[in-house]
């Protein structure tokens, strides 16, 4: 099987027998790490023979993005209770320097 790489909105791998794919930043890492393996699953359709591995890296992955999400909504709430309670003090001096 004949494979070119080219350069067109991203890298895609082009086959003889037609259809463009696009090459994820993961499998150039494992075209990195071991070219005849990704060649196995990639060119070959074999599957890994890691597949628990991958599984538990994935559920490692999707827990660790949803702690991220949680943290940033936990900011954004921190940075709005903050700017309530300045608004709040605001209004308090306001009305303790006037006289209300």
């Amino acid at each position: 099987m004949r494979l070119r790489l080219g350069l067109r909105l991203g890298l895609r791998l082009r086959m003889s027998e037609g259809g463009d794919r696009v090459i994820r930043a993961s499998e150039i890492g494992r075209y990195a790490y071991c070219s005849h393996a990704w060649w196995l699953g990639s060119v070959q359709g074999l599957p890994s023979s890691h597949q628990h591995e991958m599984a538990a890296g994935e559920a490692a992955h999707l827990r660790h993005g949803r702690r991220v999400r949680t943290l940033l909504w936990l900011s954004h709430l921190a940075y709005a209770m903050l700017l309530l309670a300045a608004v709040v003090g605001v209004v308090w001096l306001a009305s303790w320097l006037v006289g209300w």
